[in-house]
């Protein structure tokens, strides 16, 4: 496969609006939320954030689960098992960039024994991460950084979220050898015109995903 997965530190850290901002930057990628719990359709909300046309630019094959809770629990409570082999079978098939992204952050659980990161090693697609701008971050990223990288993933990137912080950033690229792809503000509202102007101006200036997605 081609194409990045975009994973988080924390859940409801922004990942949905960065996907859309990747998909913004990098036209021609697909996405795809291969496990999506709780009410909301983020595969919806990322097709309207990009202005993308919905059967052209996402796969819709993936679980969905209502309940908003993990998704070994969630998939528990409304009995049933993920399977990871079935889910990525088809997928990996195909000829497409990707902006694949994860439910909560690298370590979450997926079933009785598979993690988040478990999906990722089988896709084996670059990893993107998404973190906070706020106090704790440089340990939440170092630690999501870890564990991507001791399944021997590529971090591809950081981007982080919220009011900027130069010494977090400096800190997460100087700890984590790692580049920051971005510091997206939190939008308010947030709008497709206002996602599109940042992602032009601000995201990956440095085309470092363009040999993934371009």
């Amino acid at each position: 496969m081609r194409g990045v997965f975009v994973t988080g530190t924390d859940t409801s850290v922004g990942k949905t609006a960065v996907s859309a901002a990747l998909m913004v930057r990098y036209r021609g990628a697909r996405y795809w939320k291969p496990i999506q719990t709780g009410p909301e359709d983020d595969t919806t909300t990322v097709l309207r954030l990009s202005s993308s046309p919905a059967r052209e630019a996402a796969w819709l094959h993936g679980v969905r689960l209502g309940d908003p809770a993990s998704p070994h629990l969630a998939a528990k409570r409304a009995g049933i098992r993920i399977d990871l082999p079935f889910l990525t079978a088809v997928v990996r098939e195909t000829e497409f960039s990707w902006i694949v992204e994860g439910a909560g952050g690298a370590l979450v659980p997926v079933n009785e024994s598979d993690l988040m990161v478990h999906l990722m090693e089988r896709l084996g697609l670059p990893v993107v991460i998404v973190a906070r701008t706020t106090l704790g971050t440089i340990n939440h990223t170092l630690l999501t950084i870890e564990a991507v990288r001791a399944r021997r993933l590529t971090v591809a990137g950081v981007v982080m979220v919220g009011e900027p912080d130069a010494d977090n950033h400096a800190a997460i690229e100087q700890y984590g050898q790692v580049a920051i792809l971005g510091e997206m503000p939190r939008f308010h509202p947030l709008t497709p015109a206002g996602l599109a102007e940042w992602a032009g101006a601000h995201l990956d200036s440095e085309n470092r995903l363009a040999e993934f997605l371009a």
